[in-house]
């Protein structure tokens, strides 16, 4: 209830401040032009890292414009909840539009976005970001899963690999008894099953938990080594060709603050939403990535690509959980037929 007395407070507070009434050009000059609306974004990334700074802020920047500055979206440099909290956040009006995992909600409510976390589905993250959105949205019924809200966009990061302080994983075995901090979701389920320790920590306690001992690595992608300084705490990264895992995210508005926007401005806002979103997005991930890589190589960090034993384990271990995922699949969805069509957008082969 704090939460959404706050909300409603600060609305207050934003539109009066915020409102922006003057004389339409050309219109004559009785007429009014209508109020600027204000759409608050909770971010919980660094507020420096490529996702904010080369997705979100250019993808608000053109929605003012193609609004002409009827829709402008100003994106917090703090979040106004935890991450897992963010879904709900939109859902209940505690901020206007959020994005965060999947794999953060623990219950089943998105279960057929797990596509979209398995391994071996790709190398490049906007081609991954790409195939996620339409195939989730086309095949899987991803608006359903996003019930309560109104779904602006999804995406993926670059491929998961595995990093750790400890030893260098040339075998399954080497992964027993190994604490790893996992998002949840699908890693965690296929790191367990080879006997690893996992660990659900937000992002922004890894560096801590991995100084002080609590986490012997972590599955990421590259980027979080240099977002969240982590190179200088690891000295191993283990690479599997598409990715050892992925993780899925959801860029989503209240449903309320959504209506109230005209449809003129609605179809110029979907139009940079939705597929547009998930390539900018993917292709941020792997600019990313790109600077984790080069921080990797900067510490001196061994990065080596996983022995062919190992990736036929995880090929193994991956195909019995993509089963069960598509038998468990509500009827009219066909798992099996959208992972393969998954992968021929990626170009991927499992």
């Amino acid at each position: 209830m704090t939460n959404r007395l706050t909300k409603r407070a600060f609305l207050g507070q934003a539109a009066a401040a915020g409102a922006v009434v003057g004389l339409g050009t050309g219109l004559g000059a009785g007429r009014a032009r209508a109020a600027t609306q204000e759409l608050v974004l909770s971010s919980w990334l660094p507020p420096s890292h490529p996702v904010v700074v080369k997705a979100l802020k250019p993808w608000a920047r053109d929605i003012d414009k193609v609004t002409e500055g009827r829709v402008k979206i100003r994106i917090l440099a703090k979040p106004l909840g935890s991450p897992p909290a963010h879904f709900d956040m939109a859902r209940e009006g505690v901020a206007d539009i959020t994005y965060g995992l999947h794999s953060f909600t623990k219950d089943d409510r998105f279960k057929n976005s797990r596509i979209g976390q398995f391994s071996l589905l790709g190398n490049d993250a906007a081609a991954i970001s790409e195939a996620f959105w339409k195939v989730y949205t086309e095949d899987l019924g991803a608006e359903k899963e996003h019930a309560g809200t109104h779904l602006l966009g999804l995406f993926n990061h670059g491929p998961g690999v595995i990093h750790n302080k400890e030893r260098a994983i040339n075998s399954a075995d080497d992964l027993k008894g190994l604490k790893l901090r996992c998002p949840g979701g699908y890693i965690s389920d296929l790191m367990t099953s080879f006997d690893a320790v996992t660990i659900l920590t937000p992002p922004g306690e890894v560096y801590e938990k991995l100084s002080r001992g609590v986490i012997d690595g972590v599955t990421f992608p590259m980027d979080p080594l240099n977002s969240y300084n982590l190179a200088g705490l690891l000295k191993y990264t283990t690479k599997i060709p598409g990715g050892i895992y992925n993780t899925t995210w959801f860029l989503v508005m209240n449903p309320g603050k959504w209506d109230a926007i005209s449809k003129e401005d609605q179809a110029a806002i979907t139009k940079l939403s939705g597929a547009a979103f998930a390539k900018r997005a993917g292709e941020a991930w792997n600019y990313a990535d790109d600077l984790g890589l080069k921080a990797a190589k900067k510490a001196g960090i061994e990065i080596a690509d996983a022995p062919a034993a190992l990736v036929e384990s995880v090929k193994a271990k991956g195909a019995t959980f993509e089963k069960k995922w598509a038998e468990s699949l509500d009827d009219g969805y066909d798992g099996e037929a959208a992972l393969a069509k998954f992968r021929k957008m990626t170009g991927v082969s499992a």
